[in-house]
């Protein structure tokens, strides 16, 4: 099992936190441009632990050379199912410089949209303490 997995279905964050490059940018379902750096990628992503419930990787999917790889999940928010997944891309130190979400149906994502836009406030003062 790759580390983010087992990172993140243990629901460690400050291993997930750790697996982040300082540069990484992280592109949404929800919000129209990627964010970039590793203090909001952490805070969205503990965002994220908080309002899924019941995640679960069903598939890892990977390119030869270990750098590009997508994670197929389930999960619930707001009693909406979701299929999803995240692509990731490691640099040549291993970490996750690219993190891009899918989503889906349009009716999981904007039960998404707005768990997320509840957690705004929360995730912006995380990202300010770095």
């Amino acid at each position: 099992m790759h580390a983010f997995r087992k990172a993140v279905e243990s629901g460690d964050m400050e291993a997930v936190a750790a697996l982040l490059a300082d540069d990484v940018v992280f592109t949404s379902p929800v919000a129209f441009k990627p964010y970039p750096g590793k203090a909001i990628t952490a805070a969205i992503l503990r965002g994220v632990s908080r309002v899924f419930e019941d995640l679960t990787y069903v598939r890892e999917i990977a390119n030869p050379d270990g750098r590009d790889h997508a994670f197929v999940f389930t999960a619930t928010v707001a009693g909406k199912r979701l299929q999803g997944c995240d692509f990731l891309h490691f640099d040549d130190d291993g970490k996750i410089d690219e993190f891009t979400v899918m989503v889906r149906p349009l009716s999981a994502a904007q039960a998404l949209s707005e768990a997320m836009g509840a957690q705004f406030e929360q995730i912006a003062r995380e990202a300010a303490e770095g």
